[in-house]
């Protein structure tokens, strides 16, 4: 069962199960996660083997200016999801953030590290992660960051190239750095986990680790615009609501410990995903 599954990383979740022959319970707005007696009567009529949470609201900035909504989607709605897995005794899979951290540490983040969320979303998705293990034992939850993909109707790669084409030059901030992460790579690694029976905490990423800024030069450069002019900014220059965490790459420890292998390195699928953009008629 996977709730989100219109969503970027939610339609790839469906793509990978289905063609390993699973059969697959997808929902989305159709699915109220955040009313608990749809959750309670729903799951169980089911009987699925595992539930997959990949739907969020993912709006940091209206998270800080709404705080009820986030927490409504990121928290409540785990939290139901959560409960009825726990009467079925079926793992549940939850898909977290790099805001969970300030950004503050100077490398990349482990599982082992400690969280301090700077925003609503960010707490969100904590308090989600440490209410799901005081009712189940049995849970995988999947930190990422800096999506893209075929799916859904933004991220970064897709903007950049929309603004690039229709304005000529773009203004990026330098102080946020990251990893950009394929919404593929990143289902196919949770669809490997999430059946393998190891429970617990993940980071997973792509591999490498760029600025924001100099991202979208990369983007532009692979996607043939060497005439689009990037200008470095800073995030105080935008007064966003949301603080980003300024250095965040996360270290897929675990995911190495536990025999998994190492991810791709971001710009393989990167290319792959602009090209597609480019043949597919997309942008």
């Amino acid at each position: 069962m996977i709730c989100g599954a219109a969503g970027q990383l939610g339609s790839e979740l469906v793509d990978v199960f289905r063609n390993d022959g699973e059969v697959v319970h997808g929902f989305d707005l159709d699915l109220d996660i955040t009313d608990y007696d749809v959750i309670a009567d729903r799951v169980p009529s089911l009987k699925p083997n595992l539930v997959i949470n990949s739907a969020a609201f993912v709006d940091a900035d209206e998270a800080e200016r709404d705080p009820d909504i986030s927490y409504r989607v990121n928290f409540v709605g785990t939290q139901n999801l959560a409960l009825a897995c726990g009467k079925l005794g079926c793992p549940l899979v939850f898909v977290s953030s790099d805001y969970v951290f300030d950004g503050k540490k100077g490398g990349s983040y482990t599982e082992f590290d400690l969280p301090n969320p700077q925003g609503v979303y960010g707490r969100a998705k904590l308090a989600a992660e440490r209410y799901i293990p005081s009712v189940l034992d049995q849970y995988y939850i999947f930190r990422t960051q800096w999506l893209f993909g075929r799916y859904g109707k933004r991220n970064f790669v897709k903007s950049i190239l929309r603004n690039a084409r229709d304005k000529g030059s773009l203004r990026v901030v330098t102080d946020e750095v990251g990893t950009p992460t394929s919404a593929a790579d990143l289902a196919a690694t949770i669809h490997k986990v999430s059946l393998s029976g190891k429970f617990g905490l993940y980071h997973a990423t792509n591999t490498g680790a760029c600025s924001r800024f100099d991202f979208a030069k990369e983007i532009v450069e692979v996607a043939g615009m060497p005439d689009v002019e990037v200008l470095p900014i800073e995030y105080t220059d935008l007064n966003l609501p949301c603080p980003r965490p300024p250095f965040s790459p996360l270290d897929n420890m675990l995911l190495r410990l536990q025999g998994f292998g190492q991810a791709r390195d971001y710009h393989e699928p990167l290319k792959e995903y602009v090209d597609w953009l480019l043949e597919s008629g997309e942008l």
